[in-house]
């Protein structure tokens, strides 16, 4: 188990996600990273990338040029600055083309104060947002 108090600066440099149709990632990223206050920093004719200061996610076109799929297992966690913008993130996720993969709460059975939601992107990678709450006294 872990907690905010465990938490460092990250160790992934970048992630990257497969995608089908880079309008229709690029409607689905812009509206959930904008409620985490993340911009596209770049395009490329295969990928988007997204980041504070530079490229840390990318929605883009297998190099191999195969079809995109998503991993059975695999999802990317993006970390929010607070519980709002956790359910802001799940929400226009919905609006823009993305399925429900888990709604917005708190997980226990990952740590105290865990507050997360998941989502699945239009071509159906599963994406979570985080952050820590406290917890309160029921430990949720």
């Amino acid at each position: 188990m872990t907690d905010a108090a465990e938490t460092r600066s990250p160790l992934v440099s970048h992630v990257s996600v497969g995608v089908t149709d880079l309008a229709r990632a690029g409607v689905f990223y812009d509206a959930v990273f904008a409620a985490l206050g993340v911009n596209r920093v770049m395009e490329h004719p295969m990928g988007l990338a997204y980041g504070r200061a530079f490229p840390e996610f990318w929605a883009s076109a297998p190099q191999n040029h195969q079809p995109a799929t998503p991993g059975n297992g695999a999802h990317v966690c993006f970390a929010a600055p607070h519980r709002d913008a956790v359910d802001l993130f799940h929400a226009r996720g919905l609006a823009a083309g993305g399925d429900d993969a888990g709604t917005p709460g708190f997980r226990p059975e990952y740590a105290p104060g865990y507050y997360a939601a998941f989502l699945r992107d239009p071509d159906g990678n599963k994406i979570e947002v985080m952050t820590w709450v406290k917890a309160d006294a029921n430990g949720s």
